[in-house]
């Protein structure tokens, strides 16, 4: 593989080969130790990211503009009402406009059956690279920097780890299925066993659990699907516990807050982190229903990495940045 990763979109991690995913790996734990040390890494010094959001986001935002800052290059922050989005402009004419003004687009759309598709037109006639900030199928970006989490925890020592992907009940809002999916494709492909935990009716999309076991097979390690949380916890290494909706069920959000309220009882506490290994770790990608998907023992315990877990989505972004928006000109 060669070196130069420069106007290469990341909008899956399926499509970067691992040694893709370990360069950039690599370079983040460079630049997080360069974070900690205040030296200074200006390698996109002058470049300009527009970052298009269609929701709300807080991880999302500011790691992806103080990456930008912290190497030398300023990033746009835009939403619909400061474009002409709200006017029904097509993804393609804002894509060939952006593509002339600056040196990469990110985007956040994780409207259902409509994210996914309007990235990949962006991306399609865009010549500069666009890098997701979650859709409605993945969240690349998150899983990056979970996978960053683990390794620091277990000392890179990750092969045959379980991880749990369990569902949590949550009240909040119909929760998009990117973060669990997008896990569920890259854990197994670094060795580790994993057991996705949910309702029988609440889901992912078949087509990516289906890429999943796929990738499991290829790299020799297992991949389950179990519809007991108790059962998934035993002898876990990583549990990572949140709400996603019943998308799979139903459109309808109050439908799919109907589907989950049977499932109350499906909380990350106490008495489930001791079903898992003693040096287990509790994941989430936040912000967390507090004691609806996770208590507060757990969550602000030990055994919590979740602020860590945070922090590694400003230095997996500087990377991704510095890999697709830098290299030689």
């Amino acid at each position: 593989m060669h070196s130069l990763l420069r106007g290469k979109h990341f909008i899956t991690t399926q499509d970067w080969t691992k040694e893709e995913l370990d360069m950039l790996l690599d370079l983040s734990h460079d630049l997080k130790r360069k974070f900690a040390l205040r030296e200074m890494t200006p390698y996109l010094l002058y470049q300009t990211l527009f970052m298009i959001f269609f929701e709300q986001s807080t991880r999302t935002r500011n790691s992806f503009e103080a990456g930008m800052t912290q190497l030398g290059g300023h990033a746009h922050d835009l939403t619909e009402d400061k474009l002409q989005l709200s006017h029904g402009e097509a993804g393609k004419d804002t894509a060939k406009v952006l593509s002339r003004y600056g040196h990469g687009i990110s985007i956040r759309n994780c409207f259902f059956d409509i994210g996914n598709k309007y990235l990949r037109e962006v991306a399609k006639h865009s010549h500069i690279p666009v890098l997701s900030m979650q859709d409605d199928l993945y969240h690349p970006c998150q899983a990056m920097a979970d996978l960053m989490t683990i390794q620091e925890k277990f000392s890179r020592d990750i092969k045959g780890r379980k991880v749990v992907i369990s569902w949590a009940y949550a009240t909040t809002h119909m929760k998009p299925l990117s973060v669990p999916q997008s896990q569920i494709l890259l854990f197994p492909r670094y060795g580790m066993d994993v057991t996705l935990a949910h309702p029988p009716e609440i889901g992912l999309m078949p087509e990516i659990v289906d890429q999943a076991k796929a990738n499991a097979e290829a790299a020799g390690t297992k991949f389950e699907i179990v519809h007991d949380m108790d059962d998934a916890f035993k002898d876990a290494d990583v549990i990572i516990a949140k709400a996603w909706g019943a998308h799979m069920a139903t459109r309808d959000p109050e439908e799919s807050l109907e589907i989950g309220g049977k499932y109350v009882d499906w909380i990350c506490d106490s008495r489930r982190m001791k079903l898992a290994n003693k040096d287990a770790i509790y994941m989430h990608a936040l912000p967390a229903d507090r004691n609806k998907e996770v208590t507060d023992e757990v969550i602000d315990g030990p055994q919590s990495v979740v602020f860590d877990e945070a922090e590694n989505r400003l230095h997996t972004c500087k990377a991704l940045m510095a890999l697709t928006m830098g290299g030689r000109p």
